[in-house]
This record gives structure tokens, sequence and C-alpha cells, in this order.
């Protein structure tokens, strides 16, 4: 059934679907689990909300609360230039780059993360199925990143992109990326493409950072053993089987790549360590350097931080992991600690194998740290931890960090839950975040496309988009303001200088289809067409209206 809520509908309708009745819940009496009441806080805040939060949704459209609409700025397969070529697949995290004096033009970076084989080629395809070189180059050519000029059209007021810009270009996996410092890395200075590019971040002079993640689902990954050799990892999936063809390292990937938006000239960071990178979320310390928060988006996986060595650069610093329990920044230096110096030869293999590291010195084993942002009036960091299903915890939280004396610097720390997902709080397993221009966070939600609408995630329907104030009677609650297509979810989240403009990627629709001619979604075409992951612009009055409640004022 579709959990739709409809405009019309009284604010005593919404907080009965919210358990408030016992009606509501007999109305949803196939859900494995009771809704528990809303919390008074819950109730009152609702009065005071400068809209109508939305019910859960299981249509196959992206449905907005009243007051925002959205227009399609991209998606997959646009022309980007006169060579060719086209804007990449599942795009994901996105950074945008003013012109000179300027808020509504400039270059806007996509990742693409991963692809679908089947939507690629047209047929159907798994992970047993022969390709040919020239189509694995096709697959190689859909991830990486896309650089596309944009601007606010003069004539319809919308978003669109600057056909044939010199801006535009692509960054894929075939592209070379040369390792920053000439380091070597297995035997090689330079890695071929970059891949698997989740969210990422931003540097104080104008440069982004995307992310490598999952490359094990490209080229199968290995750990290091006690006598310094190497062997594949059990968990290493290889899903599209691109080694078949080439023989790339994996050591090549799971890097935070440094990408000028201006010219596309890339470089990967071995200093920020290797592992599945969910974002590289830049700080500016008091003396200049960076600081950069990144997540390793694993089940009981770590989280780091690395400090930088000198301002204005990324090549040499610190990486440390974090201990939570403790509080406590622990370095990844095989000059400080004992136990790496048993298994590691180098700091470079350190870097390399930094999961293995980070677990040897004591990291905690977190629950899929993905997303990292900072809040713009705290400083405190705010990790969305998704979730981890091994240790029973299917909804995930927010996890709040507080550096000791709001110092980047400092290797000591407290951290609190600041939102745990659930039921009661509305949303479940929280991925990208982003603050707007009044300090207030918006949350995407990313429940695995296999498990929407099923056990535990039923009540919560397609993914979704969230607006948490930060401060006033409402603060810390979840509130829904976009529903995804089905099977999608919505990433990258991003507002325009102006603050007028919430870009939004919405990822991966249709990718539970059991055939390309069995699709389960058709967004955001319609008709028969086959799915396509696009880049919109959500605006309307709604989106000021909460700039200006007065009960977000801090």
């Amino acid at each position: 059934m579709s959990l739709t809520f409809n405009p019309s509908q009284s604010r005593r309708e919404f907080l009965a679907f919210f358990g408030r009745s016992t009606a509501a819940v007999a109305a949803i009496s196939a859900f494995p689990f009771a809704l528990t009441a809303c919390s008074t806080t819950r109730e009152s805040a609702l009065g005071r909300l400068p809209f109508q939060p939305m019910l859960p949704s299981t249509a196959d459209e992206l449905k907005l609360v009243p007051g925002l609409q959205y227009t399609k700025v991209l998606e997959w397969g646009d022309s980007l230039n006169a060579q060719g070529e086209r804007f990449g697949f599942n795009n994901d995290f996105l950074q945008f780059f003013a012109a000179a004096n300027k808020t509504d033009e400039g270059v806007l970076w996509v990742n693409h993360e991963y692809l679908n084989p089947s939507f690629i080629h047209g047929r159907d395809i798994d992970r047993k199925s022969v390709r040919s070189k020239k189509e694995i180059e096709t697959e190689m050519d859909a991830v990486g990143g896309s650089l596309v000029a944009i601007r606010r059209s003069t004539d319809t007021g919308h978003w669109e992109m600057v056909k044939n810009s010199p801006y535009n270009r692509r960054v894929t996996g075939r592209t070379p990326i040369p390792f920053a410092g000439n380091q070597k890395i297995k035997g090689s200075s330079t890695a071929i493409g970059t891949l698997g590019n989740c969210a990422g971040g931003r540097t104080p002079w104008g440069t982004v950072l995307t992310c490598e993640e999952n490359y094990q689902d490209f080229y199968v990954d290995r750990e290091i053993q006690s006598d310094g050799t190497t062997r594949p990892m059990k968990s290493g999936s290889d899903f599209v089987n691109w080694s078949a063809v080439f023989n790339h390292p994996p050591e090549h990937y799971g890097w935070v790549v440094e990408v000028n938006p201006w010219t596309g000239a890339a470089q990967k960071h071995v200093s920020l360590g290797r592992f599945g990178h969910e974002c590289a979320t830049v700080r500016q310390a008091a003396d200049g350097r960076c600081v950069v928060y990144s997540g390793d988006d694993w089940q009981e996986k770590c989280l780091y931080k690395f400090v930088a060595d000198q301002p204005g650069n990324l090549e040499k610093g610190t990486l440390y992991t974090a201990n939570l329990e403790r509080g406590e920044w622990i370095p990844l230096d095989l000059e400080k600690s004992p136990v790496l110096k048993k298994l590691f030869k180098n700091q470079t293999d350190v870097l390399i194998y930094a999961r293995q590291a980070a677990e040897l010195v004591g990291g905690t084993k977190c629950h899929r740290p993905e997303d990292i942002e900072i809040c713009p009036r705290t400083g405190a960091v705010y990790i969305a931890m998704t979730n981890c299903v091994i240790q029973n915890d299917y909804h995930g939280y927010i996890l709040k960090l507080e550096e000791e004396n709001n110092d980047p610097l400092s290797l000591k720390f407290k951290s609190s839950t600041f939102l745990a997902g659930g039921p009661d709080a509305t949303i479940s397993c929280p991925d990208n975040l982003a603050f707007d221009p009044k300090g207030n966070l918006w949350v995407t939600s990313d429940i695995s496309s296999s498990k929407i609408g099923k056990g535990d995630y039923q009540p919560f329907g397609n993914n979704g988009l969230f607006f948490v104030p930060m401060s006033g009677p409402s603060a810390g609650l979840a509130f829904q303001v976009a529903s995804a297509p089905v099977d999608a979810e919505f990433t990258g989240p991003l507002f325009s200088p102006d603050g007028k403009t919430l870009f939004l990627s919405v990822q991966h629709p249709g990718e539970e289809s059991p055939s390309i001619h069995q699709l389960t979604s058709h967004w955001p075409n319609g008709g028969s067409e086959i799915p396509r992951s696009a880049v919109v612009a959500i605006e309307g009055p709604t989106l000021q209206k909460i700039y200006d409640a007065t009960s977000l004022e801090g």
C-alpha cells in the first residue's frame, strides 16, 4: 500500500499515523512491530513547523511537501561535450564551485559510485556474465565523477547544464591518476581510474575531495599477513569482475582523490589512508592546517581523522582512528606503535592496510560510519552511523562528537548519540548529512533497496529526505520533507551559495528490477522507460519559510 500523506490531511491524522491512536496502529497491523506513541515534544513541534511533514510513501515518484518543487538538472547518459563524454551512472556526492563573483553559475562536481551492468548494456547480466573488453571499458567510463558547468537560466529561472562548456569533463575508471607526492603503490606512481566514488569534501583552496568506497566491488581486495605477503580477503567481492580483463592492483583504490574543478587535474592522497571512505570532511584548525574526518562504511569498521603537517597541503600528516569508549584519537604511526611494527614493514603499508592497522591499535568498531558534517554554529562533528545488523542495530543513529576545547587538533573528545533511528524517530538508516544556511541539519536515509518495505523497515516506506532543527522546541527531531522513487535513495544534499536551492542526487531507482523487461521503477521519464539516476534542484517558498521560522533561531 502507498502510505502517502495528503496535504489535506490534518495534523491529528499525521500524529495518528505515528501511533497516537489505537485506530492508527490497527490500520497498520501488518507491520512487524507497533509504532509507539510520539512524544509530547513531537506533538507540540508539529504545530510550530513551517510545513506539514509528509508520511512515508511507496510511490514511484519524487514526492515533496507542499511549497517545494523540483526540476531535473542532469541524468545518466546526458551528453557533456563534443568529445562524446556523457554524464555517469548512479550519481552521488555533489559539490558546487561558483564562478567569480556569482552565486547562480559555476561548476558542479558529481560522484558516480557504481553501476548496474544490465542497465548499462541493455540486457540482463549477472556477475558471472562474460563481457568483452569494450563492454567493460564502457562500464569504466560510467563511474568516477563528472564536472559540469551549470547556471540558473534567465528564461526559466531553473538550473540547467551549460552544454559543451569547456569545463564539462569526466574523470573515470580509465583516467590515469598519480599518487600525491610521487609515491609508489605496488610499484607504480599512477593508478588507472577512480571508482566507488561515494561522498567527499571540499578543501579551503577550492578543490574537491572525492572518496573511493566499495572498491572491492571492482577488484578483489587483499589483506596483509604476518610474513608481509598479501592474500585475497574472504569478504572481497569483485562484483563486476573487471579483473577478468584488467589486472589493476586493488591497492590502487580506496583512497581520497583530490580534483581541481576547473581543470580536472587529479591526485590520490596516500596520507589519508586506504579504506572504504564514505567522505572526507574538512575543518581548518586555527593554525591553518586541515583536519579531515572520514568513516569506513562497512559494518564494524572504524572512524578516522587526518591532521595535515602544513597549511594548504594534504600530502603529509598523521592519520588517527577513534576509540569512542575512551574518547581518544589513536595515531596510526609505525614509530609510535609497537603493535604495528609486528605486522607492517613501513608506514606506507600501514596506510595501505589502514583497516587492519586501526583494529590493531584499538579503533572502535562502528555501525557503518557514513557521511560526516561539521555544525557551522558549534564546530561539533556529526556522523551518520547507518546501521550494523550484525550487532542488532537495524536503524542506526547520528553520533555527535565534540573535540576537546572545540579544537580539531585535539586528541581527546566526547561523543553522544544525537538522534537514534527507529519508528519513534520516523527515520531509519541515516546516511548523508548537510547543514542549511540557518545551521539546521538535513538527513537522507539509506535503507538497502532489497529491504525497503520489508520486516523492520516496512513502516518507513521508500527512502527519504528529513529536516532536523538544531535549536528551539523541535531541536533534534526528524521530519520528512521528501520521498524517493522505488528502490532509490537520495544522496549528496547540497545547498546553493544563496540558499535558495537544495541540490540532490536521486540514486539507483529500480535497482531491484528482476529484469530489464520487468522494471520496478520508470523514474524520472515514466512510461516504459528504463530508470535513470539524476541530479535535481529543489526550490520553493517552503525553504525560505524554514529559514525564517522563529523556532529555528539559536
